[in-house]
């Protein structure tokens, strides 16, 4: 790369006229590839570009807050794309479903990382030169200090000898936190002092810990796991992959990771509000009461709440959302038990007016679907629609159709359970048919059509929405973000100072009588940067020396 500068002035006429070569173009050596790779790791380790890229990292999250993210809530993602096909496309294209995971929010998190590791060991390594290094050499004359004063040596401490008073003086530096240098030779013995060394400790700690935060929540990221699974009273949640109804490793996840341990729903309570008239029957209080079993120990009866997780083996078990599972038993048209258990149903609104999604791939001669609704407390609206008038299970029904043909299960697709795929069968029940739908109340058999079997609702159990994180990161940024804070408390309220101590001999050196004569000391104390404080350190070092060698406690205003 060459640049060149032209000039207006006319060439040299002088004697050197001819024998020198004409500067009226200035060529700029290139960079090269080398150099050019020193600009850009200056440029990238600057203090600037680190301040840009923190900023710019916490504006990459804001869309991970804006929209579902797929690690989160896949379903809600796919909700969306079907909604909003061209929009959703777009957002998909540039990964705003998956930010936290996204190339370039990965690229701007390492070059952060990158950045702070290029500004804060040099940083560091200056600041150990520094601290040993002696203090700055003692100015010529201290009258020009912001702070200074003269006191004259007087009483016992008139006797003695100018080593002695500096090395007084140093001590007296040294009990107020300043780090002293004694200097008794030169012309004017003195003593060099500076303190505050530890706020840049405190700066450094605070960006070391930066670092620790990202690299941990990268171990995090990369060695973490998070999984749901759904527990029905009386069953039981191991921690193993086939256990998990939906599961998101990290990266560097092996199955060997998952700490052996299970969680039984042994019964869940819900507290309803039936005071207020303005938020009658809604949820106040969600308990489950679980067992916990670890490899080694004996069973463990333990409560789960909503924000209080459970801790176990280094993973957290958090509640995260409930329901009821009624149970049900299908019989298939040979009259054989094809299903029976219990069935979760997904809860549309606050009077837990539940879908019920139930597929039986072993009746005969024909599969058997249902889809409908599970009402726990029954009632009709004014248009003669079906609907929960309390969350409490006080008048349990179930509003199902029915079908039967290929549920598409034999293929071996994968199926979300909570979708009835109805294009491949045949309705037996539903309100458009002669058959009308199913209506069953609870302890009630009803027969279907066509002799195609029956379906018995049995009773009702409730079921816990489990979330499963292991973040082996998790301490570690806790860690780092409270040495973060320390570190900043230190660097913001630690003052930087420098002090000197002269002691001029008899006869030499400013009194502030203006007369001269015995041995005047004099002080100055400097402040780096702002410090509204320096005044009264002044003060408190004239007051030291006063009682030090004048054997007064003058405080000067």
């Amino acid at each position: 790369m060459a640049l060149s500068r032209k000039t207006d002035q006319p060439p040299s006429s002088g004697p050197d006229r001819g024998s020198k070569r004409s500067r009226d173009d200035v060529t700029v050596p290139a960079l090269g590839p080398w150099g050019m790779v020193r600009w850009a790791w200056t440029q990238l380790t600057s203090m600037r570009t680190a301040l840009f890229l923190l900023l710019l990292l916490a504006v990459a999250t804001v869309p991970g807050s804006l929209f579902p993210q797929r690690p989160v809530n896949p379903t809600e993602v796919t909700a969306y794309l079907d909604n909003k096909p061209v929009l959703g496309q777009w957002l998909d294209t540039f990964q705003l479903f998956d930010v936290f995971s996204s190339v370039w929010f990965s690229a701007i998190y390492l070059l952060l990382f990158i950045s702070l590791i290029g500004c804060v060991f040099p940083r560091a390594k200056k600041h150990y030169k520094a601290l040993r290094t002696p203090p700055p050499r003692t100015p010529v004359r201290l009258s020009r200090l912001p702070e200074n004063g003269t006191l004259e040596v007087t009483g016992r401490a008139a006797d003695l000898a100018d080593g002695q008073i500096l090395t007084r003086s140093a001590a007296l530096l040294k009990k107020r936190g300043y780090r002293v240098e004694e200097r008794p030779d030169g012309k004017v013995p003195s003593v060099g002092a500076e303190r505050g060394y530890i706020r840049e400790v405190g700066n450094l700690v605070f960006h070391f810990s930066l670092i620790g935060v990202l690299a941990a929540v990268a171990i995090g990221g990369v060695f973490g796991y998070t999984g749901q699974r759904i527990v029905v009273e009386g069953e039981s949640f191991v921690n193993t992959l086939v256990s998990y109804d939906s599961f998101n490793p990290g990266t560097g996840f092996k199955e060997g990771a998952l700490s052996p341990f299970s969680v039984k729903l042994d019964k869940f309570d819900v507290t309803y509000d039936r005071e207020s008239t303005t938020h009658f029957g809604q949820p106040i209080d969600f308990h489950a009461q679980v067992t916990t079993t670890e490899p080694g120990s004996d069973p463990k009866k333990q409560d789960l709440r909503v924000n209080h997780p459970l801790r176990i083996g280094g993973t957290a078990v958090y509640l995260v959302g409930n329901g009821y599972a009624p149970e049900i038993t299908v019989r298939d048209g040979n009259g054989d038990i094809s299903y029976s258990g219990p069935v979760v149903a997904v809860p549309q609104d606050d009077v837990f007016t539940s879908l019920l999604v139930l597929k039986v791939p072993d009746a005969r001669p024909d599969q058997l679907g249902f889809v409908g609704l599970f009402l726990p407390t029954a009632g009709v609206n004014a248009s003669g629609v079906g609907i929960s008038l309390d969350p409490s299970p006080v008048l349990p029904q179930l509003q199902l159709n029915s079908y039967y043909g290929d549920l598409g299960l034999d293929a071996g697709d994968p199926q979300n359970v909570f979708v009835l795929d109805t294009d491949k069968l045949t309705e037996l029940n539903s309100r458009n048919l002669d058959a009308g739908g199913l209506v069953v109340n609870a302890g009630q058999t009803v027969k279907l059509p066509q002799d195609k079997g029956s379906i018995t609702f049995d009773g009702i159990k409730r079921y816990a929405a489990l979330d499963i994180h292991h973040d082996p990161g998790k301490l570690p940024v806790a860690i780092f973000a409270a040495l973060a804070l320390l570190g900043l408390a230190v660097s913001l309220f630690t003052p930087r100072r420098r002090a000197w101590i002269k002691v001029h001999p008899a006869g030499e050196g400013p009194r502030e009588d203006g007369s001269q004569g015995g041995r005047i000391i004099e002080y100055g104390v400097l402040a780096r940067g702002e410090d509204p404080r320096v005044r009264q350190e002044a003060r408190e070092l004239r007051t030291l020396l006063e009682r030090e060698f004048t054997g007064t406690d003058r405080t000067e205003v």
